[in-house]
């Protein structure tokens, strides 16, 4: 019997659905604030885990979304709250999006965090402990104020392969801070499925939580297979869109 076929796969996997925030990144697509609630609506009768609205703190349809959708009485999913950790410099109870977050009154959040050295270096131009401190303290804000918090670690396959260290660094900072959720994002879509079955493995066995989740883009036309070998790699989270549609690729 191979290895692959002596894996244990799990009974249940957590769907999160990003459609109405990534998926209205592609090209050609703009939801409205009634297409958005009504496709929740549908994707709640589905019956996915999670269903994340969108960015509260980057536009005004968002933010009436999420003061719309608790009265759609969804029986099925959590609706989440997106957004990003605090600024550079900044403090968290000053920082408009995370003020955004808590506003929307959903019981879960994600925050998007950087996961890559370069990226940090080049992109946040900050040092990269004021990065693990921006995890930390973003994710701790999140749940002193009672939410569920899942962490998208952003460009982290890439930054596995960059430095591993540091890639590794961030997603400690968001256990330590008590995410309930690790996100490993392929970002870019680049990533092979045995790399992503390796590097999952990797962080299941370091943080042994059951909670790790995957966000792979389609870039390479992987993002499927990429999925499934998370999911037999130990991943219990998979992000997704319906129709594949989603920034470039998907």
């Amino acid at each position: 019997m191979s290895s692959r076929a002596k894996r244990q796969l799990p009974n249940t996997v957590a769907l999160y659905d990003t459609t109405l925030r990534d998926g209205a990144q592609r090209k050609g697509i703009s939801f409205s604030l009634a297409d958005k609630l009504k496709i929740a609506g549908l994707l709640d009768e589905f019956g996915v885990s999670y269903i994340e609205g969108g960015w509260p703190g980057s536009n005004p349809k968002d933010r009436e979304f999420f003061e719309r959708v608790a009265g759609l009485g969804l029986k099925n999913a959590r609706v989440v709250a997106f957004g990003s950790t605090r600024k550079a410099g900044g403090d968290c109870a000053a920082d408009a999006n995370l003020k955004a977050l808590i506003e929307a009154g959903t019981p879960t959040v994600a925050l998007v965090g950087k996961a890559s050295a370069l990226h940090v270096d080049q992109v946040l131009r900050t040092s990269r402990q004021e990065n693990l401190d921006m995890i930390y303290q973003s994710i701790r804000y999140m749940k002193d104020h009672g939410l569920e918090t899942i962490f998208d670690a952003e460009h982290f396959f890439d930054g596995y392969a960059g430095d591993r260290e540091f890639a590794m660094a961030c997603l400690q900072a968001a256990d330590d801070a008590g995410a309930d959720w690790l996100v490993l994002c392929d970002t870019n879509g680049g990533t092979m499925p045995g790399n992503i079955a390796r590097v999952v493995a990797e962080v299941e066995s370091r943080f042994a939580r059951g909670s790790i989740g995957v966000h792979c883009h389609n870039d390479s036309e992987l993002a499927v297979a990429n999925s499934i070998a998370a999911v037999e790699a130990g991943a219990r989270q998979v992000q997704g869109t319906i129709n594949g549609y989603g920034e470039r690729c998907g």
